[in-house]
Parts: structure tokens; sequence; C-alpha cells
């Protein structure tokens, strides 16, 4: 793709990336120029801000496609060599963790929308299945996240002892499951109706309560308990 090679050096100081941080804030930037500072360098042909639009454009002008690509698509997109993926990508990856940082003092899960708020930086862009567990306390606080299993594209294999053993090590009153369906597809399968029967039986052996289980995807999150759904 060819298109007109300015430098950021030739621009109007004031238009320049690093320069509008500084005179405006990060707010005004557009995410090209967001882009461009994690990129930090262009290349002969073209500025780092050329290499941010091209990009953006290589992934429909979409974040969410953007954040999904691997380090191996992004290195196929020209001027993006390996160093510049990995920050790419770094940079996606911080802003997931801070979407699910758990603040110091320990959120209460009053509700499915608390649980997806603490859940959803782990899940919803993920090209492959994982399951987590919410370990609560008395309160319906949270004490732990916890990842029990990690598969393919249409499952993962969930282990029940592996469940009652983190709730057991966490001294858990509660639990609440989570796994994601990577095809978008919010609705449970007849496996998740039958493995949250199984987990909740073997939960209440040890009287730890199953409040819910969440399915999470790209288009939000659907609540067995909300939906009436539990067993």
């Amino acid at each position: 793709m060819e298109y007109p090679f300015i430098k950021i050096l030739d621009m109007a100081v004031e238009e320049r990336p690093r320069e509008k941080v500084l005179s405006q804030g990060l707010r005004s930037l557009s995410n090209t120029e967001l882009i461009a500072i994690l990129i930090g360098t262009g290349n002969r042909n073209h500025s780092a801000i050329d290499l941010a639009r091209n990009l953006l454009q290589q992934a429909g002008n979409d974040l969410v496609r953007l954040s999904q690509m691997s380090i191996a698509e992004l290195e196929k997109i020209p001027g993006i060599g390996h160093a510049k993926a990995v920050k790419i990508q770094s940079g996606f990856e911080l802003a997931r963790r801070r979407r699910n940082a758990t603040p110091a003092s320990k959120p209460k899960i009053r509700c499915s929308q608390d649980a997806y708020r603490l859940i959803e930086g782990k899940l919803a862009d993920l090209q492959h299945e994982e399951f987590w567990i919410l370990v609560l306390n008395r309160a319906n606080q949270l004490i732990d996240q916890v990842r029990i299993s990690q598969g393919g594209i249409s499952g993962t294999v969930t282990d029940i002892r592996l469940i009652l053993h983190a709730a057991i090590e966490r001294l858990a009153s509660a639990l609440i499951l989570a796994h994601n369906h990577p095809s978008g597809n919010l609705t449970p399968s007849e496996p998740d109706l039958k493995i949250t029967k199984k987990i909740k039986d073997a939960a209440n052996l040890l009287d730890v309560s199953l409040l819910d289980h969440l399915i999470v995807s790209d288009q939000g999150y659907l609540s067995m308990a909300d939906e009436n759904l539990m067993p």
C-alpha cells in the first residue's frame, strides 16, 4: 500500500503525538496517534503514524480485532517487525490487566454484572476457551480469581477436583464459575449445564455455595442465575 511519506519531525510541533500529549493530554490523541507512540519509530519509507494508520486499516479500524491479533499476525504487516508487534500487544495486555485490576479493598459481588466486570478482562478477547472461578468469602467479597483450565476453540476440560482444591485452599464460602465462548454464542451448551450441576453438587458437600455460572464472549455475557438456569 502506497501513501505519502511525511516524517513526524516535518509535522507542525503542536501536531506531533508526543508534543500533543504534553499540551493537550493523552485523551486528545486519535487511535492512530496512540498506536504510533507505542510503535515508537517508523522506517526508511514510512513514519510511525503511517505505520499505525496502515495497521489500523489492516484490522478494519477495529481496536478489538487489533487487540486479538497475535504477534505472528502483526509481524506480517509491512513495517511491523517483531519488536513493534511485541510493543503493540504489550500495550493491549496492560489495558486488559488495568481493566481487571482488583483494588486493595476486596470487591463485593452483589450481582452478575459485578462478577462480569471482574472476569471480563481475562476472557473477553480470547480465541480459545478458558475456565475460571471467582472465590468468595461469607460476605460475597472476592478472595481470589483462579484459572482452572484452558483448551481449544471449541472447549476446555474442567476438573472438578481442581475447583474443590482451590476452594478449600482459599477457605471459600461461595464460588462463581466463568468460562468463555470464542464463537460469540452466549447460549449455554448441554455440557455447560451438566458440569454446572456436578460442580454445585460437589461444592455442597463442602458447604460451599455455587452462586452463578457466567458465559463470556466479545458480545457480553450470560448469567445462568439471571436466566434461571442454575441447577
